[in-house]
């Protein structure tokens, strides 16, 4: 049996900051399912077993329920409602994505606003008496697993990253790869028919092996577990009382921010004008990115983050923008040319964007490693406890541990292994959409060759393999590390003069596709597990999620990149900060380090192995110690954007730590649901908001912040023109 211990993960709902996702953890906040629902006589118990332990069993609480069938499973209301929550998520995503890049867990909301809104639909149908089936955990966790893998293209499907790195307004930043064979503007035919192309593969790729990282390894996936726990929860009298609680909070925290977000659009008349320009700590500060924007975005994001994190981001910003860059600005004319402007990468811009790439870098070669080596040891201690019949490749066998095991575990071995995935149709599908893949990729980006995709294609289920079991052991996806190693190998391999930055960044895609979708199936897997849902109703609605992630994902960037044409561009709203350093990752891996500015290697050393001795240190010393060091890669995302949206997540983290001060019980239970509301209603005003750019509405109203001496040169020219 498997033992997992999470260093820097159990104690942390993750935030997907660049290099980690972790999504969301266990909670004591979800009522156990037996204090609300008995259910029947327990069956006969084996010698030993304790009655604390039946009264602590979760499936007999639900024994007296009958298990649908996988076909009973996937309904037309589940689907339905999974698409427009897909829209409204996507959404979010997307805005976050754009901003700054940090995406918090969404999980609890999907699994929340689901059992919601098919609850209505239930109890509208159950009073004219066309009820035929009732609302089951079951299609809850299938809802919460497409909603989940129709969101998640629009982060993994490089919007804010790799796909809008490849474009002309990110490459004018740069002076190197911005040449028309390493340059391919964003359409959303192309989109669109390369995340078909991409995004499916990696779920057939680890499907035969869900049985031997579930049952045999019983791999613990913290954030398919900690979902399967919500759900569980929801389905007993007392859970459908306090998510009824929980939504009607989020409702409220939604409309509110909604509503705020649509009062501050009436101030913004141009990109300078507006609540989000308040320079509430000074003008000094604000110059310096130090100020707070009124974004209950990323307040709710600070109420949904770790406080460990939202300290190392603030860290980081001040590090960066109180310390570093002031004194680096003090030698303009000397490391850097006195004429070059802020934004250029040769200048004050290279420093910001390289050292930041250097903690990155730093902070997931480590984690890499510390994956395998972690992986390794424990598939060495799997295969000394059991013999090699226990490692089939087919899931056609039963649990191989000789052990007694308990009722929950036999009920779950049972359903889990009884809709089984033929495994022709996991390596078949694999082998066909590769093959697919492979002769259509290179139409769309000719930059990157077939035989490059092929040489992806075979290496990329050991990397899934690897990325899927680390991930059930500490919840940490480290996607777009894998993702970045791509950009390396197939940029070089390409080489400067045949499109290598285009054919890295695509290369990144395909790579980071494989690898997320299949750790993502796997958490949906342990998931199901837990609920008794059927594997293959799981794997079909991952592949219904993706299906409409692939098209709602790109018309949302779409909307976004028409209606917003400052997209890309450093300082302004959405400067999309990954897909800069994507960009410049690329450029690294193609031009080496001629395009840095003076001296900024020799600090990019510094910070790589910065971040690699904070890792070590977190790791060794006892975890009461280690949950009050900062973790490098939070502290590396204000390097580059700046800090102003660390103030929010910090009033965002107060709000929540005074509230667990006050009440506790409360504030685990409602938090998430504020949290989630307030990011909600935030991130679908963007769709009005969106729609009125489009229109060329312009809000009628300039808020402006000036200084004295300033403001008296304007009362002055006034008085000369009245």
């Amino acid at each position: 049996m498997a033992t997992a211990t999470t260093p820097a993960a159990a104690d942390v709902e993750m935030v997907e900051v660049s290099e980690l996702r972790r999504r969301s953890k266990p909670s004591d906040r979800v009522p156990s399912s037996s204090s609300s629902s008995p259910g029947p006589p327990p069956p006969p118990r084996r010698d030993g077993e304790e009655e604390e332990e039946a009264a602590a069993s979760v499936e007999r609480a639900f024994a007296d329920r009958p298990v649908p069938t996988w076909r009973e499973q996937l309904t037309v209301r589940a689907f339905v409602v999974s698409f427009f929550l897909s829209i409204m998520f996507s959404v979010i995503v997307m805005k976050l994505n754009l901003t700054t890049g940090v995406i918090p867990s969404l999980n609890v909301s999907a699994g929340l606003l689901g059992f919601f809104f098919v609850r209505l639909w239930t109890a509208a149908i159950e009073k004219v008496g066309l009820l035929r089936q009732p609302f089951t955990r079951q299609e809850n966790t299938v809802i919460q697993t497409c909603v989940v893998a129709a969101y998640d293209i629009a982060f993994s499907g490089g919007f804010g990253t790799y796909l809008l790195a490849m474009s002309e307004r990110i490459a004018g930043q740069a002076t190197e790869g911005n040449n028309a064979q390493n340059i391919k503007n964003p359409h959303l035919g192309w989109i669109m028919g390369f995340l078909f192309l991409v995004s499916f593969i990696g779920l057939f790729g680890l499907a035969p092996l869900r049985k031997i990282m579930i049952i045999d390894y019983k791999l613990t996936y913290p954030s398919g577990s900690a979902t399967a726990y919500l759900i569980n929860g929801f389905h007993t009298p007392q859970g459908a009382k306090i998510a009824a609680k929980q939504v009607k909070k989020l409702g409220v925290f939604f409309v509110l921010s909604f509503f705020w977000g649509f009062f501050q659009w009436f101030y913004t008349a141009t990109d300078d004008c507006g609540f989000h320009k308040f320079p509430s700590l000074g003008l000094q500060a604000y110059k310096n990115t130090f100020f707070f924007d009124f974004s209950p975005t990323y307040v709710g994001v600070g109420m949904i983050c770790p406080h460990i994190v939202n300290i190392s981001v603030l860290l980081g910003g001040i590090l960066s923008w109180g310390i570093m860059w002031p004194l680096i600005a003090k030698k303009r004319g000397s490391w850097f040319s006195a004429d070059l402007p802020d934004t250029n990468l040769h200048g004050m811009q290279g420093y910001r964007v390289f050292i930041a790439i250097a903690i990155i870098l730093g902070d997931g070669l480590y984690n890499f490693l510390r994956m395998i080596i972690l992986t390794t040891f424990s598939l060495i201690s799997q295969t000394k406890k059991k013999n090699a019949s226990t490692l089939p490749v087919s899931d056609d066998g039963t649990a191989t541990s000789t052990a007694a095991i308990s009722y929950d575990e036999e009920r779950r071995n049972e359903f889990f292994i009884k809709d089984q995935i033929p495994w022709y149709i996991a390596y078949g599908g694999y082998a066909v959409v590769a093959a697919i893949s492979i002769g259509t990729v290179p139409q769309i980006i000719p930059q990157l060759k077939w035989y490059q995709i092929l040489v992806a294609y075979i290496v990329a289920p050991i990397l899934a393999f690897c990325n899927a079991y680390g991930t059930g052991l500490t919840d940490w996806s480290l996607v777009t590390t894998y993702g970045k190693l791509a950009i390396f190998a197939f940029g070089a391999w390409s080489g400067a003069s045949h499109g290598g930055v285009l054919a890295g960044l695509a290369a990144s895609g395909v790579m980071m596709s494989i690898v997320s979708t299949a750790a993502d199936l796997m958490q949906d897997f342990k998931t199901g597990y837990l609920t008794l849902a059927s594997p293959r109703s799981m794997f079909i609605s991952q592949v219904i999620g993706t299906g409409m992630g692939c098209v709602i994902a790109p018309c949302v960037f779409w909307l976004f990149y028409n209606a917003f044409d400052d997209i890309g561009i450093s300082g302004t709203d959405y400067p999309a900060p990954n897909a800069a350093v994507f960009r410049s990752i690329a450029i690294l891996g193609v031009d080496g380090f001629s395009s840095l500015p003076k001296n900024c290697l020799n600090l990019c050393y510094i910070f790589f192995a910065a971040a690699v001795v904070v890792n070590l240190i977190r790791d060794l010393v006892p975890k009461k110690v280690s949950k009050f060091i900062p973790i490098p890669m939070a502290m590396a995302i204000p390097f580059y954007i700046g800090t102003y949206f660390a103030i929010d997540m910090l009033i965002g983290t107060v709000i929540l730590f005074v509230w667990q001060l006050v009440d506790r019980a409360n504030a685990d239970t409602f938090g998430p649901a504020v949290a989630s509301g307030m990011i909600c209603g935030d991130g679908m005003w963007t769709l009005p908001q969106s729609v009125l750019s489009l229109a060329k509405v312009k809000p009628p109203i300039c808020m402006r912040f000036l200084s004295r001496r300033t403001n008296d040169k304007v009362d002055v020219f006034l008085k000369t023109l009245s």
